[in-house]
C-alpha cells in the first residue's frame, strides 16, 4: 500500500503493519485501504501505531494492578472504540471475552469510562447482544438502582440497558425482572432535566419499565406534568409514547371475544362477539356500575321514562363508544417518531381510559337526549358525539357548537360541489401548485441540519444541506454540532450539481436502508429516509428529523428534477391554499345561490335607440 512506501522512504521505519495513519483532529479515525478515498485535501494525518497493536497495549494496561495505568487505558479505550478498526481488533484478540473484560472492579471515573468503552464496541454489531450473561445484566441493572449514583454512570448504564431491549429479544424479559421502577422515579426527583428525559425514556428506554411504570402513573402528573419547569418537546414526545404504550394494554382485550355459550338464553354474549371492541365493551360498562353507580342508575332511569322511540339504547351505545374511543386513541398502534401530542389528563387518574369512558357515556347520553334521537338517528348520534370528543380533546365545545360547525362545513362543502365552482378551482390549482413549489425550494435553499446515521449512542454527528440561490447546486458539509441557523455556504466543503442528480429515492429503495446495519432501525427511520442518486452512480442519504422536514425536501427535490411533488403536505397545503383563494374570489357572492347553469341569454331588444338622459 502507498502507507507502507511512505513508512519506508521517508520516516525510514521497518515493519511498517506495526503502524498506521490516524486524523490529527475530531473522531481519530483510523485510515484504511478502503477508507483513504474519503481523504480531504488539507487534512491533517499522524502516524500512529496499529489498531491491532494499539488494542493488545490497552489490553495488558487494563488487566493492570495500577490504577492509574487502568484509568488511563480505559480513557483511551474509551476514545478508540468509536472507531469500527480498532473495535474489530479488540474484540477479535484471540482469547478475548469482551464481557469478561469489563467485569474487572471499577468505580467513579473509571467505571464511567469502562461502560462507555463497552457500549462503543457493541454499537459496532460484531458481538451479539444475545451472549450476554445474566450476571453482567444484573450488574449493570445494580448500577441504575443505587439510590445515589453519578449521572455519567447513570447515563451510560440506562444506554447499556437499551440497547440490550432494542438489539435482543430474549434480553428483554431479563432486563425487566432486573429493573427497580422506584429507582427511575427517585432519579427523576433528584436529577437535572437532561437526566429525567434519559430516566423516563418511553422509546430510548425499555419497554418493561414503561409497562410497570403503568403501576405509577400519578407519578409524571406530580413530577412531569405539574413540575415548575415546562416541558420540553423531548419530554412531550415521551409522555406521548407513555400514554400509546398505556392504551396498548387494553388491546388483549379489545381483542376477545366473549364466549357466547356462558350466557342464558337471551344470548347478550352475541353483543361481544366483535372485535374491535371486544370484552373491552363489558369491561367498560362493568366499571361504570361499580365505580360511578350513581351515574349508571341515573342513565338507566332516564331512558326508562322516555317515550319508547327517544329511549338510548345503553348496552349498543357503550358498545359503538368504546370501538370509537379505541379508534380516536389509537388502542394497539405503534408510537410515531417525533409526536408530542399526549393528553395531560390520562395522567390524572390511576384509571384513566376508564374514567374517560365513564364521562363520554354521559356525553352521549346527554347529546341524545338534545338531538331528541330515535333508533334511525343512532349514528348521527355518534357522528357528532365523535366530533365532540375528538374535538375536545384539543379545544372544549359543546353540542351547538359542533352543531353550527357540522351546519358550516355542510353548506361549504355543498357550494364547492357546483360546476362553477369546480372549474374555477381548476383554474386555481395550477397557480397554487407554483406558489407551493417555490416555497418548497425557498426551504431547500435556507437549508436543514441532519443528524449522521449510525452515531445513535455516541456523541451526536451532524451535517448540513441546503440549495444555492440559482437552484443549481447541492451544497453540504459536516458539522461539530447543530446550528442555530443558516449555515454559510463557505463552510460546506461538498457539492453536487442539480444537473447530475437522476432520482430521488425514498424508504427501502434506499440504498443506507438496504445495508445490514439498517436492520436495526425502526419503521419511523425508514419513513424519514430519502437518497439523491448522481452521477456517477454516487449517493447523498438522508434521514429527516421529522415528518414535515422529510415532504420539504422530496417535494422540493422533486420539483428541482420537474417531477410531481407528491406527500402528504403538498396534497393538505394545496386543499388549504385552494379554499382560502375560492372563498376570497367568493366573497362578493356572499349568500346569492350559485346556479347549477348559465342563465338563458335575453331576447334581443325590440329597439337599439339606446338614448341616456345626463340631466
Amino acid at each position: 500500500s502507498i502507507f507502507c512506501v511512505v513508512c519506508a522512504n521517508s520516516w525510514s521505519l521497518s515493519g511498517s503493519e506495526q503502524f498506521a495513519l490516524r486524523y490529527a483532529d475530531g473522531p481519530q479515525l483510523y485510515i484504511t485501504e478502503q477508507t483513504r478515498g474519503d481523504i480531504k485535501n488539507g487534512t491533517i494525518l499522524r502516524l500512529a501505531i496499529s489498531p491491532g497493536r494499539a488494542a493488545r497495549q490497552l489490553l495488558e494496561r487494563i488487566q493492570s494492578h495500577g490504577i492509574d495505568a487502568r484509568l488511563e487505558a480505559l480513557k483511551e479505550l474509551a476514545k478508540l472504540s468509536a472507531d469500527a478498526t480498532f473495535a474489530a481488533e479488540f474484540i477479535n484478540m484471540e482469547d478475548l471475552n469482551v464481557h469478561c473484560v469489563f467485569f474487572v472492579p471499577s468505580f467513579g471515573e473509571m467505571l464511567a469510562f469502562t461502560l462507555t468503552a463497552f457500549l462503543e464496541l457493541m454499537d459496532h454489531g460484531i458481538v451479539s447482544w444475545d451472549l450476554i450473561s445474566l450476571s453482567f445484566i444484573k450488574q449493570i441493572a445494580g448500577y441504575v438502582n443505587q439510590p445515589m449514583v453519578d449521572v455519567s454512570i447513570l447515563q451510560r448504564s440506562l444506554a447499556i440497558l437499551e440497547s440490550m431491549v432494542l438489539n435482543s429479544h430474549s434480553l428483554y424479559h431479563r432486563v425487566a425482572q432486573e429493573i427497580t421502577v422506584g429507582q427511575l422515579i427517585g432519579h427523576l426527583q433528584k436529577i437535572s432535566t437532561e437526566i429525567e428525559t434519559i430516566s423516563f425514556s418511553a422509546k430510548e428506554m425499555c419497554l418493561c419499565v414503561l409497562v410497570e411504570l403503568l403501576s405509577h402513573r400519578l407519578f409524571p402528573r406530580q413530577h412531569v406534568i405539574r413540575g415548575n419547569r415546562p416541558i420540553k418537546a423531548e419530554m412531550a414526545h415521551q409522555l406521548y409514547v407513555l400514554q400509546v404504550l398505556t392504551f396498548n394494554l387494553l388491546e388483549e382485550r379489545m381483542m376477545t371475544k366473549m364466549d357466547p355459550n356462558d350466557q342464558n338464553h337471551l344470548n347478550p354474549a352475541l353483543d361481544f362477539t366483535q372485535t374491535p371492541p371486544g370484552m373491552l365493551a363489558l369491561d367498560n360498562m362493568l366499571y361504570l356500575a361499580k365505580v360511578h353507580q350513581d351515574t349508571y342508575i341515573r342513565i338507566v332511569l332516564e331512558n326508562s321514562s322516555r317515550e319508547d322511540k327517544h329511549e338510548c339504547p345503553f348496552g349498543r351505545c357503550a358498545i359503538e363508544l368504546t370501538r370509537m374511543l379505541c379508534e380516536i386513541l389509537q388502542v394497539g398502534e405503534l408510537p410515531n417518531e417525533g409526536c408530542n401530542d399526549y393528553h395531560p389528563m390520562f395522567f390524572t387518574h390511576d384509571r384513566a381510559w376508564e374514567e374517560f369512558f365513564c364521562v363520554c357515556i354521559q356525553l352521549l347520553n346527554k347529546t341524545w337526549k338534545e338531538m331528541r334521537a330515535t333508533a334511525e338517528d343512532f349514528n348521527k348520534v355518534m357522528q357528532v358525539v365523535r366530533e365532540q370528543i375528538t374535538r375536545a380533546l384539543l379545544r372544549g365545545l359543546n353540542y351547538s357548537e359542533i352543531l353550527r360547525l357540522r351546519q358550516s362545513e355542510r353548506m361549504s362543502q355543498d357550494d364547492f360541489q357546483s360546476p362553477p365552482i369546480i372549474e374555477l378551482r381548476e383554474r386555481i390549482q395550477p397557480e397554487i401548485l407554483e406558489l407551493i413549489k417555490q416555497q418548497r425550494l425557498n426551504r431547500l435553499c435556507e437549508g436543514s441540519c441532519f443528524r449522521k446515521l449510525g452515531n445513535r449512542r455516541r456523541q451526536e454527528k451532524f451535517w448540513f444541506c441546503r440549495l444555492s440561490l440559482n437552484h443549481k447546486m447541492l451544497h453540504y458539509g459536516d458539522l461539530d454540532e447543530s446550528p442555530q441557523g443558516e449555515v454559510p455556504f463557505e463552510l460546506l466543503s461538498d457539492k453536487i450539481p442539480v444537473s447530475d442528480i437522476k432520482s430521488v429515492v425514498t424508504g427501502k429503495d434506499c440504498p443506507h436502508m438496504k445495508e445490514k446495519s439498517a436492520l436495526k432501525q425502526n419503521k419511523e427511520v425508514l419513513e424519514l429516509a430519502f437518497s439523491v442518486l448522481y452521477d456517477p452512480d454516487e449517493t447523498l442519504n438522508f434521514v429527516a428529523p421529522n415528518k414535515y422536514e422529510y415532504c420539504i425536501w422530496t417535494d422540493g427535490l422533486c420539483a428541482l428534477l420537474g417531477r410531481e411533488m407528491g406527500s402528504d403536505l403538498t396534497r393538505s397545503d394545496l386543499d388549504t391554499l385552494i379554499s382560502m383563494e375560492m372563498k376570497l374570489r367568493l366573497l362578493d357572492l356572499e349568500n346569492i345561490t350559485i346556479p347549477e347553469a348559465p342563465p338563458p341569454v335575453p331576447k334581443e331588444p325590440s329597439s337599439y335607440n339606446f338614448t341616456y338622459n345626463y340631466s
